[in-house]
């Protein structure tokens, strides 16, 4: 029996999570017989458009989500549970949202990939707000209440229709992951790299496709082999010789962080830095049209620093249980993501999702930052904003030394030197925080 039929017969009573992704077109009343157990409801994937008036009765519920369906306004109901922490409405026909709809409760919001103009005032009020997805919208501004979120670590504007950053935005204290590509200002920068840099070409002939090796919200990446150009690298017998390598291939879709094309863009401005998974080139002549990127190969002896924040932890990553490395490989691993950030921020580019998911490392601590998805070039913007993003990465690198702090498998914690740098990026005067050359040169001198 189905989860829909059970529901309808009474069989869930005293349930206190519930998905039903089956189609519906209205919402089943016989929810509300779950009124006083259940905490988490998801009706994402069906046909939805509205809620009933009387949402409110399910008063326990803390995590709501209705991604893809069809709902054009964010219904005012769920405003009426005071408990709401998380709502998810991904992927809609979203153009307004009522002042009410909005619990001051709410931790985490997702509107992401919608057609929303606008935000309500009430916004302002939703104190506890960490996480704020509204990438893939037609949001030309903020209400100036959102100064007031004080609590707010993560948001996401990418791939809507900012001509600037507003400037409270780059004051709020602890705001550490910001994402603003896909949007004009950005999009001029982008232009401009595009037409200045001499971007390796990679003909899609010369690759032939491997072992699937993982898969994000943007694209899909392979093991692949490369061949040579005609007449190069040939063997005795005319041969092409080939090299390992990693494709990424583009699904072409807005994602939570922006506009994959946006990605792409920033990947091949970084250039080479030996801490980074550096994009090599752009593939051509994919017979889908599908954009691509050559990488280079990682070595399968790295593995992932940790994985992406949960619901409960809502901004900070979760690490194994058995997370453990020696002091000179945290101190080496802040060190060569220092240095990464340096480069990026010296060639006009903000990483937007400086996190440990998005690094891999090896037992000595030599470590890789990749991920794209949520990166910006800010050649457009004026100086005092391009220094003023910078620095809001610097606190997330303060989350990092934090994170490698609490799991190094000595005695002590890390030096106080390393403490106290920690400190200084995590301060809540944004502009007191030191620019990652700083801190490049700090850890390069401290001792471990």
């Amino acid at each position: 029996m189905d989860t829909l039929a059970q529901l309808r017969a009474g069989r869930l009573a005293g349930a206190q999570r519930l998905a039903l992704p089956c189609g519906l077109t209205e919402f089943p009343r016989e929810i509300f017989a779950l009124a006083d157990s259940l905490e988490v409801l998801d009706l994402s994937g069906n046909a939805l458009d509205s809620l009933p008036d009387d949402f409110g009765r399910l008063h326990k519920l803390r995590v709501l989500f209705c991604s893809n369906n069809r709902f054009t306004t964010l219904p005012e109901s769920i405003g009426q549970c005071r408990q709401l922490d998380i709502v998810g409405f991904k992927a809609n026909r979203i153009r307004a949202v009522p002042s009410n709809a909005l619990p001051p409760s709410l931790r985490w919001l997702i509107l992401t990939d919608n057609a929303i103009e606008a935000l309500p005032v009430s916004l302002g009020a939703c104190a506890r707000m960490q996480k704020l997805m509204l990438a893939g919208n037609r949001l030309s501004a903020l209400p100036d209440s959102m100064a007031s979120l004080q609590s707010l670590e993560l948001l996401r504007i990418s791939a809507n229709a900012f001509e600037t950053v507003p400037s409270w935005l780059l004051s709020l204290p602890r705001l550490s992951w910001l994402a603003v590509s896909g949007n004009p200002f950005c999009e001029r920068a982008e232009h401009d790299v595009a037409a200045s840099t001499a971007i390796p070409q990679v003909d899609w002939r010369r690759l032939a496709l491997g072992a699937k090796l993982g898969e994000g919200a943007s694209g899909v990446i392979y093991q692949a082999a490369l061949g040579a150009k005609d007449g190069e690298g040939q063997d005795g017998e005319g041969n092409g010789r080939k090299r390992p390598v990693a494709v990424k291939l583009f699904k072409g879709a807005v994602t939570s962080d922006g506009w994959p094309h946006s990605e792409m863009a920033a990947s091949l401005a970084a250039g080479l830095h030996p801490n980074l998974v550096s994009a090599q080139g752009q593939i051509k002549g994919h017979p889908d049209g599908t954009d691509g990127l050559l990488m280079a190969l990682v070595d399968p002896a790295f593995r992932n620093l940790a994985g992406p924040p949960s619901f409960a932890s809502c901004t900070r990553d979760v690490y194994s249980p058995d997370a453990k490395w020696s002091l000179p490989a945290a101190h080496r691993m802040a060190q060569g993501i220092a240095s990464a950030m340096a480069h990026l921020h010296a060639h006009g580019i903000v990483h937007g999702d400086l996190y440990a998911h998005n690094i891999l490392f090896e037992a000595d601590g030599t470590a890789l930052l990749g991920d794209f998805g949520a990166a910006a070039m800010t050649g457009s913007l004026g100086v005092a904003q391009s220094l003023a993003l910078q620095r809001l990465e610097v606190r997330a690198f303060g989350c990092l030394l934090e994170e490698l702090a609490e799991r190094c498998d000595a005695a002590g914690p890390l030096p106080d030197g390393l403490q106290k740098l920690a400190k200084r990026c995590l301060q809540l005067d944004v502009g007191a925080r030191p620019s990652f050359s700083e801190l490049e040169t700090a850890l390069a001198g401290a001792s471990v």
